[in-house]
């Protein structure tokens, strides 16, 4: 894979202390209430400024959610992509894949929640230019899929399915997370990797394979 930015474009997200402070908020905002039900009014008071202060760094409650989604998407992206020099065969680097992307959505999870499930309040071109790097995304798990079949390590027919499978499983995460039994980001993702490769009909490399008697 190629290098990835973990940030995306700073010009578009904004770099100063305050736009940062400005996107947490929001994003606090946005996953506790949704993006509809919030206004800029509201991101500002949670700061304890003026609507006013918020206007020099996001001119629109768009814009605002454009930035938030774009470092986002970034960051996720940049979780799943292998180094290749490390990785292994595609069972590891499906592993890593799949656990670094779970974990991503569970320590993020309000971040995860707010840039998966408001992308429809994005405008047009925004939308646009997500989708691109959410295509990316899901290429890399396509990428090793493919690679895995052509090797033998997965038995899959409809890889475009399998893909699908793996990303909703993993982007779901945000949705509930934490709960008060499933609070260890590692742990789940352990699990999660688990269950993915179960899907595949793959040993992962931390399962011995079942030994059967009398040999046992």
């Amino acid at each position: 894979m190629g290098e990835v930015q973990t940030r995306g474009d700073a010009s578009q997200i904004g770099t100063s202390r305050a736009a940062a402070r400005i996107r947490t908020a929001a994003v606090e905002i946005f996953a506790q209430r949704g993006y509809g039900a919030t206004s800029l009014r509201d991101i500002a008071t949670r700061l304890g400024l003026s609507p006013g202060a918020v206007y020099p760094h996001y001119k629109t409650k768009e814009s605002l959610l454009y930035a938030i989604s774009l470092e986002g998407h970034t960051a996720a992206l940049a979780a799943v992509t292998i180094d290749h020099s490390e990785a292994g065969g595609p069972v590891s680097q499906l592993e890593r894949a799949v656990g670094a992307y779970v974990e991503w959505h569970a320590v993020n999870h309000a971040l995860a929640r707010v840039v998966q499930y408001e992308l429809r309040s994005l405008s047009q071109a925004h939308y646009r230019q997500i989708a691109t790097i959410r295509k990316k995304t899901t290429a890399v798990f396509s990428d090793i899929i493919q690679k895995g079949v052509r090797a033998g390590d997965f038995d899959v027919e409809d890889v475009d399915a399998a893909v699908l499978a793996i990303s909703s499983l993993c982007i779901d995460v945000s949705r509930w997370f934490p709960t008060r039994r499933r609070r260890d980001p590692s742990e789940l993702a352990s699990t999660y990797v688990g269950l993915v490769m179960h899907m595949l009909m793959v040993r992962t490399s931390q399962q011995p394979k079942a030994c059967r008697p009398p040999s046992c």
